[in-house]
């Protein structure tokens, strides 16, 4: 039977702090939450490989992202105890479960009715009650219970709507990794009252959200 603390602990180690996630509330956080429950049971067994995880047959398409790429990305959002963050793809809810341990409330938005049902059911099971999954169109964010501190994507994106940026407090901080494949890199966005301004930070790739892809340009 697999030892899932370990492999937590192990992930923590040689993952984590290896790439430079040196926030010990986000390695506690992420050594704390159970992973493989976030994925279809004959995936949990690669739960804690550094790969991004297919999550279910169910939902062709979607992803828990590496490790070590989500502990950086939530590590560049500088995620405070008060702050109220918005997840963009909640997928199966792992991103909302860690999230909420570091901050005041997550909302997490999620379009397939599948994985919003899978993640609404493992945050009530492990009695995470300052996170909720709203499903909805990725692309439409969650106005109505903004405007949020932190905006996070789990996925990457092509295209940023400037309806999702709207969607910031002023002072707020949005991260992502914007490209395909490995031209993907991570970005923080922060919003200075009168406008958004946006800095490199590291390399990374996800998989694209759904909605957030580049229209393919005819060329000749």
């Amino acid at each position: 039977m697999a030892d899932y603390a370990q492999s937590r602990t192990r992930m923590v180690n040689t993952q984590l702090r290896t790439n430079d996630v040196t926030d010990h509330r986000i390695l506690d956080a992420m050594e704390s939450v159970p992973r493989e429950l976030f994925v279809a049971a004959s995936r949990r067994p690669i739960a804690y490989i550094d790969e991004d995880i297919a999550i279910s047959d169910a939902a062709p398409g979607r992803y828990l992202m590496k490790p070590h790429v989500f502990a950086k990305l939530i590590q560049l959002a500088a995620v405070r105890p008060e702050d109220v963050v918005l997840v963009v793809g909640a997928g199966s809810g792992y991103s909302a479960a860690v999230l909420a341990k570091l901050a005041g409330m997550v909302v997490a938005v999620e379009e397939n009715p599948d994985l919003a049902a899978m993640a609404s059911e493992i945050l009530v099971e492990q009695g995470i009650e300052n996170a909720a999954v709203i499903e909805g169109k990725l692309t439409d964010g969650c106005a109505s219970e903004g405007p949020y501190d932190v905006i996070v994507f789990d996925g990457a994106i092509e295209v940023l709507p400037e309806r999702l940026a709207g969607q910031l407090k002023r002072g707020g901080r949005m991260v992502a990794i914007e490209g395909r494949g490995g031209a993907g890199i991570a970005k923080l966005y922060q919003d200075s009252g009168e406008s958004i301004g946006a800095r490199f930070a590291f390399n990374a790739s996800a998989h694209v959200l759904p909605g957030f892809e580049k229209a393919r340009e005819f060329q000749f």
